[in-house]
């Protein structure tokens, strides 16, 4: 199992600078998000030249619309061409929005029988659709799929994989363990977002929310998952300085480190020696 660190989590600094803040709070990778720094950039030496620093796991797809890339899926398939060329394993991906009225991109994603072969260039890339957010005081899923079971059999008709978002799957279930086995079992997840939810906020540090994470990285631990876990925070959920940034995150890859059994190492009581997390479970 390979622990990265989204880009997004602290997207505010310089694209190298994260790689190196990755590195230096020790993650094994990073998920690159392509957003508005690959503005009338070359995405492949970009790339190329983040990879001395750390490596990349995987690949965010656009979800805003970015000059030059097109539409979702033009995006997407050129997120996939990106990482072929620059050997990156695998490409997220969000599914469409019903309520964004996103209906091309809905009877495309409808239209391709297996995304490996189709899309991910033969099986070079690991094509990979994200589970998505209820919203509001309503709770309403604005994409489509929202339903766990609808969406695995989708998955598995037609050969594509799933990053399985915990603070998307939380935002509509507090114990959100029974649908993470479901998706588990269906043998689709290559890698899983982790980040807290309460009070209608999305992607909160461990303990800032009310999902039960240890629990959660409990069971993780007792499954053969070997792929990745990504930590995908709000920015905002840090206090400013770029050491401080470094310590917050030394702290949450101790802490998912151990509660998966990746590496055994003396954990602080969080609640005493580190304000800012309160470990749930």
């Amino acid at each position: 199992m390979q622990i990265s660190l989204s880009t997004g989590t602290i997207f505010f600094l310089p694209l190298p600078r994260i790689f190196e803040i990755a590195v230096e709070a020790g993650f094994d990778g990073v998920e690159l998000i392509i957003n508005q720094v690959f503005h009338k950039k070359d995405p492949v030496r970009l790339i190329n030249s983040l990879l001395p620093i750390a490596p990349i796991h995987s690949i965010h797809s656009p979800f805003m619309q970015l000059e030059g890339w097109g539409s979702p899926i033009d995006s997407l398939k050129l997120s996939v061409q990106v990482a072929a060329e620059c050997g990156v394993p695998l490409v997220n991906f969000h599914p469409p929005s019903w309520m964004g009225f996103e209906i091309a991109f809905w009877r495309w994603l409808y239209s391709i029988n297996d995304f490996q072969q189709e899309i991910g260039l033969n099986g070079q890339v690991i094509v990979a659709m994200e589970n998505m957010p209820w919203v509001g005081k309503l709770k309403i899923n604005p994409n489509i799929l929202s339903n766990t079971q609808r969406m695995i059999d989708f998955l598995k008709d037609r050969n594509l994989a799933m990053t399985f978002d915990c603070t998307h799957m939380g935002s509509g279930k507090t114990n959100f363990i029974n649908d993470f086995y479901l998706c588990y079992e269906s043998g689709c997840i290559r890698n899983i977002h982790f980040s807290d939810y309460g009070y209608g906020r999305e992607h909160l540090l461990p303990g800032h929310g009310v999902l039960p994470l240890t629990r959660f990285l409990n069971h993780l631990r007792n499954t053969d998952y070997r792929d990745t876990v990504t930590l995908e925070l709000n920015p905002a959920e840090f206090p400013k300085g770029e050491q401080v940034i470094i310590e917050s995150l030394r702290e949450i890859l101790e802490y998912l480190r151990t509660e998966t059994g990746k590496q055994v190492n003396h954990v602080r009581d969080y609640d005493q020696s580190f304000e800012p997390i309160q470990l749930a479970g």
